[in-house]
């Protein structure tokens, strides 16, 4: 009899696993203006889905994200992981009859299908109510994606365009850099102009919308493994991000969320063997949908006056 268990306490809305992806929330004055203590605020998710008996399945997926807040400086750290996979049957003729007439032909093949780490430590100063200047430190590992490993910096400008008391509207720009050790060819050093775009809104008590669109495009020219044509602002990639979160109680949330990843000159497909000289691409579009419990451990910001 064959037994199947699923157990699901999906996690991270922010993914993935893109090392330049807005996932991680921009910095705003209202974080800081108030404060006259060190503040710590930190958040833990984690989620298993487990399935066997005719169909194999094991995936994992976990996150953290911390933030410090002082005077004008905010300091955030925010890490993502997921790993799948599958076991699928698959035909073995053993004795080349031509047909498989035993049970020992029939094999289970396991696949890893996702192996993405993110993470990004991000340091804001807040010049006035509208205005202030980022720094961030990114590392990350999407194999799927054929990118082993990416290293990179961003830096730049943020500003408050609208306010009210339900939403707000920010916009950022500044410069990327992105080295992209690959699986296949030398790596790739990307210097980028970085544009960004982000909107949150309560909508009803408890309940809200985080919408982001982000835009990187190359300024240096890229040699590609794959041989696309790598020249000033071929590489443009573009991620979207829509999200939302309803508050179960002071520590739990619950967030559905689903994500586009647009890459104009993807990385190498991580497959194995491949003539000599061909490298095909990656899919330049990644799409992710996700439910999340959110559970933060820690918060020392003083509760707000009745």
């Amino acid at each position: 009899m064959h037994v199947r268990f699923l157990c699901a306490a999906i996690c991270f809305a922010a993914s993935p696993a893109f090392a330049d992806d807005p996932k991680f929330e921009y910095g705003k004055h209202d974080d800081v203006k108030d404060v006259r203590v060190v503040e710590w605020t930190a958040a833990a998710e984690a989620g298993l889905v487990f399935i066997t008996g005719n169909s194999e399945t094991t995936t994992v997926t976990g996150g953290f994200k911390a933030s410090r807040k002082a005077g004008d400086n905010k300091l955030g750290l925010e890490a993502s992981g997921a790993f799948a996979r599958q076991g699928i049957r698959v035909l073995d003729d053993k004795n080349g009859n031509g047909v498989i007439d035993n049970t020992g032909e029939i094999t289970t093949q396991e696949t890893t299908t996702t192996e993405q780490i993110a993470s990004k430590l991000r340091y804001d100063r807040f010049l006035t109510d509208f205005n202030s200047l980022y720094i961030a430190a990114l590392a990350a590992r999407d194999l799927p994606a054929g990118k082993e490993s990416v290293f990179g910096g961003q830096l730049g400008y943020s500003r408050r365009l609208y306010k009210s008391a339900s939403a707000e509207t920010v916009a950022e720009i500044g410069y990327d850099f992105s080295r992209e050790d690959l699986t296949a060819g030398d790596p790739v050093s990307i210097h980028s102009g970085r544009g960004f775009l982000g909107h949150k809104a309560t909508m009803t008590e408890g309940a809200l919308l985080d919408a982001s669109i982000e835009a990187l495009t190359n300024f240096n020219r890229e040699t590609l493994p794959t041989g696309k044509d790598g020249g000033a602002f071929r590489d443009t990639r573009v991620n979207l991000k829509i999200a939302i979160a309803a508050k179960i109680n002071g520590s739990l949330s619950v967030q559905t969320s689903i994500e586009a990843h647009y890459d104009n000159r993807p990385g190498p497909l991580n497959v194995k063997p491949l003539a000599m000289g061909f490298v095909p691409e990656a899919s330049s579009v990644d799409t992710i949908m996700k439910a999340s419990l959110i559970y933060t451990f820690l918060n020392t910001k003083p509760a707000p006056k009745k």
